[in-house]
């Protein structure tokens, strides 16, 4: 079926069945107004819906289609506005596209009547989730999922997307992250990013909804959770908790797995476990946002979470010098507990129609506690010792943090006319102390040993504030003219205090005036810049010039004398960006930034800092900042007609002064470390996507590949001696996912990872690496009410040290059964059915080569119960919903 719109580009045209006005299949015009509908034959009644925003829809029934039909031209008519009051009944389309903003019709896609909306997300055009629960966008990242307009605790999303019930969604609206700032003036966004708005039902947005789970298994392994939702109107109220041993340290309710996680890698392709050592995590959280008067909207959250982890690592490095290289295998132990307190609001308040003022302050309040013991030995390439060490310490911290973001806005009658001014400030406050023993033994050159028991006392605080104004003066309709200024101030104070054991008194009573230091770093910026923004319906190009002017001091009290280092800078500072929509699924995206860092009080005092007994710090007063050339450019195309798409998109960073560690080794292979300007160093990376997919009456098929290739090239110093290192990492990826109806899902997927090092002026020339990784999950929904889930992954490292593990299978699986009209789920599931699981890495570096393994979870069976209901809307009201849209004018 084809034809042609008079000048209508973006207009939605659907096929739907008569009988329940189920999507039969749907088209977007294209620039000429036309387009095409490919489907099979048709023995039922269907309607042909015409739909754009301002027209009456064009519909047109068919009894069948059993051949090709030409529409030939087609005219929509204009609404008129002269009448009073006008109401119009229609469909509405399965999609709509609104300038920069491609919006959903939730009802048009239909998924399991117990499904999420992570499930929904899955079946609309151009939106891929992968294995680690990253969405993508036509190609772009997903960085924001709102509801209503407003986070739902985090703006990651994770919790709404896994726990809203699909029937309570309305619209899905996709465009670019925007800043506040872009938001409130009305600027077009620079971001590469997308973003995800989840409208919910006017007739579901009262009520109450919530999910419980609990579970237990064998080696007392336990998960539970539970969340609580209250909608009404504009206000919401969520609470939520979870508290679990098995490595789940946020908050998850996979209507499958829960949190077992899966047989899939980390993303990178670099650690294949979930996570280091084993973990108890508690979580107890709120959620709020209303609307007051109109005028003032609130939203906010306070979350209380602890962790408690245990571990053990043993790691083989291969350290490689110019002219040699020798060998460190070390073991440890650390158990390491966390308590956080994190609470963060925001306000808006419209102060009148062009003036918006906007408040956001975050407070968070962390203790930690850890014991730590380890034991390394070092030998050369000929099997002769060099050191060895042994070290334990028992360490606690409290640290208090504010951050607070601060925003006036105000628009102008003219279209890019506008004014803002910001406040932003981060203020830390650490303080903590620790018993820390050691024994370091060096075994050439008859060197002592370094035998320590020491108790440090550390306190640090670091403020932050910001200050930035800036105006905009149109030129012509589509040119303005951006003037601004920014002024930061920073200041950090670092102080330590090292007592040393004393034997007679049997406590912490000598001073170590040797390791104890007070350092403090300040610094000042002022930026004057100036820009130009060209914004078209199809092209957006900002660049924006100025200069920096900077006051870095920096000063230290260490072995009893002042040190001080003050320097002034001035340098440029220059950003671009340029976004070029072809057409609607077609767009063109680049930036480029130019960003100047300054050495750090640590790097620029000629301080000799002997702490750590393996390895001497010492500063540099010569050092230049570093400067950074750093450009993105991205090319996104997805045919929604077609339901495939793809993106590449190409970054780069040069680097001009970078400050790098220089490393000298004495024959023991101690370490004395300092600081060099280097330039010529770089990284380059491509990367691409491909995706397409059919759907065939009630089944469905996704296929897709992508793949990401980068190329660095580092420079450094060792013994004095320039070295060179490049590297190069290739990581195509394949993967399908299938969907038989409302029966059986499954989505099997091959990714592979090439890495690969050489190297100048070392006494290796190369080394390389590469890792496979297959991952299936199969999940069956029959018979009715049961769900057989399974979740099975390999991975195979090939090159790493004698004594680690290159292969391993992970295979996770679970059986669940509702009952009382699905409102409880009875489950057991396996974690780690074949006992497999390990963590063996291999990590290359431009210095050495990092082979390690750390504890893992390991196979436990659990049972669990969970129980969901809700209270809200009324029964039939999605139905309703999906038929008829009312517009009054």
């Amino acid at each position: 079926m084809e034809g042609e719109i008079i000048s209508a580009e973006a207009a939605t045209v659907f096929l739907s069945k008569a009988k329940d006005s189920t999507l039969v299949d749907y088209a977007v015009t294209n620039s000429q107004g036309i387009f095409e509908l490919k489907v099979k034959k048709q023995t039922e009644p269907i309607h042909l819906v015409v739909s754009m925003i301002g027209f009456e829809d064009f519909k047109k029934e068919f009894l069948k289609v059993d051949e090709t039909i030409d529409l030939g031209v087609v005219f929509l008519k204009a609404i008129s506005t002269n009448l009073d009051e006008l109401i119009i009944q229609a469909e509405i389309p399965p999609i709509r596209i609104k300038k920069d903003t491609i919006e959903f019709n939730a009802s048009s896609f239909k998924v399991r009547p117990d499904a999420n909306v992570e499930e929904l997300l899955k079946q609309l055009p151009g939106v891929e989730i992968d294995a680690e629960k990253k969405i993508t966008v036509n190609g772009k990242e997903v960085n924001q999922i709102l509801v209503n307009g407003k986070p739902f605790f985090d703006e990651d999303g994770n919790i709404a997307i896994q726990n809203i019930p699909s029937e309570l969604i309305n619209k899905v609206q996709i465009t670019n992250t925007k800043s506040k700032k872009e938001e409130f003036t009305g600027k077009v966004s620079t971001s590469d990013k997308a973003s995800i708005n989840l409208t919910i039902d006017e007739d579901k947005n009262k009520g109450l909804f919530g999910k419980f789970m609990g579970g237990y298994g064998s080696g007392k392994r336990y998960e539970s959770s539970g969340l609580l939702n209250y909608f009404k109107g504009t206000q919401k109220i969520s609470v939520l908790g979870s508290s679990n041993n098995i490595n789940a340290s946020g908050f998850s309710m996979d209507e499958v797995f829960d949190n077992m996680g899966g047989g899939r890698s980390r993303r990178g392709g670099v650690n294949f476990s979930r996570g280091n050592g084993i973990t108890r995590s508690n979580l107890l959280g709120i959620n709020f946002s209303d609307e007051y008067f109109d005028k003032l909207q609130a939203n906010g959250s306070y979350m209380f979470s602890t962790s408690d982890n245990e571990n053990k690592n043993r790691s083989t490095r291969i350290n490689l010098l110019p002219t040699d290289e020798f060998t460190t295998v070390s073991e440890s132990n650390s158990n390491s507990y966390n308590e956080n307190h994190n609470a963060n609001f925001s306000f808006e308040y419209k102060i009148d129609s062009t003036s918006t003022l906007y408040v956001a302050p975050v407070f968070s309040k962390v203790f930690n506690h850890s014991t730590f013991a380890s034991s390394e030995f070092s030998e050369d390439a000929d099997g002769v010792a060099l050191n060895e060490s042994n070290s334990s310490s028992d360490a606690s911290s409290n640290s208090v943090n504010f951050n607070n973001n601060l925003l006036y806005s105000k628009r102008f009658k003219r279209k890019g006319n506008y004014m803002s001014l910001g406040i932003t400030n981060s203020n830390s406050k650490q303080d903590g102390v620790s018993h820390v023993e050691s024994l370091t033994r060096f075994f050439k050159d008859n060197q002592q040993d370094d035998i320590r028991k020491q108790l440090r006392d550390t306190y640090s605080t670091s403020d932050n504030y910001n200050f930035n104004i800036e105006y905009s003066q149109p030129i012509t309709d589509s040119l303005s003219l951006v003037l601004g200024a920014d002024y930061n101030h920073a200041n950090s104070i670092d102080d330590r205090l090292v007592y040393d054991f004393n034997d007679l008194s049997g406590g912490y009573m000598d001073l170590n005036v040797s390791e104890s230091n007070r350092y403090r770093t300040t610094l000042n910026q002022y930026t004057p810049k100036a820009g130009l923004i060209l914004s078209k319906s199809n092209l957006t190009i900002d660049l924006e010039s100025g200069v920096v002017i900077a006051d870095n001091f920096s000063s230290a009290l260490f072995n009893q004398e002042n040190y001080s280092s003050s320097k002034n800078y001035v340098t440029p500072h220059g950003r671009a960006f340029a976004n070029f929509r072809l057409n609607k699924g077609m767009s063109l995206f680049g930036n480029y930034s130019y960003n100047v860092q300054y050495p750090t009080g640590f790097q620029v005092l000629d301080i000799e800092d002997v702490s750590n007994p393996l390895n001497t710090i010492v500063g540099n007063p010569d050092l230049k900042p570093s400067e950074t050339h750093a450009t993105f450019l991205s090319f996104n195309n997805y045919n929604f007609a077609s339901r495939s798409g793809y993106s590449i998109n190409i970054n780069s960073s040069f680097f001009e002064n970078q400050v790098v560690s220089t490393v000298v080794y004495d024959e023991n292979k101690k370490r004395t470390t300092s600081y060099e300007n280097i330039s010529g160093s770089y990284n380059i990376g491509m990367g691409g996507n491909w995706s397409k997919s059919h759907k065939i009456e009630e089944h469905q098929l996704r296929y897709g590949f992508n793949a990401r290739i980068s190329y660095a090239k580092t420079k450094g110093f060792t013994d004095g001696i320039e070295f060179v290192s490049k590297s190069t990492t290739y990581s195509p990826r394949v993967y399908v996912s299938w969907d038989y109806g409302e029966v059986l899902s499954m989505t099997p997927s091959y990714s592979y990872s090439y890495y690969k090092s050489t190297y100048d002026n070392y006494m290796v020339d190369q080394a390389n690496n590469f890792q496979h990784n297959f991952n299936i999950q199969l999940t069956s929904y029959w018979p009715k009410n049961w769900v057989f889930g399974n979740d099975f992954g390999y991975s195979y490292n090939s090159k790493i040290a004698s004594g680690f593990k290159k292969s391993f299978y992970l295979w996770n699986t679970s059986l669940s059964y509702a009952f009382k009209d699905k409102a409880f789920v009875a489950k057991v599931k396996v974690y780690d059915l074949l006992n497999q699981n390990i963590s063996s890495t291999r990590t290359l570096d431009p210095t050495m080569i990092l082979d390690q393994e750390n504890t893992v979870l390991k196979r436990y069976v659990m049972f669990s119960l969970a129980y969901k209901f809700d209270r809200f809307g009324n029964a039939d009201s999605r139905e309703k919903r999906g038929g008829q849209r009312r517009m009054r004018m």
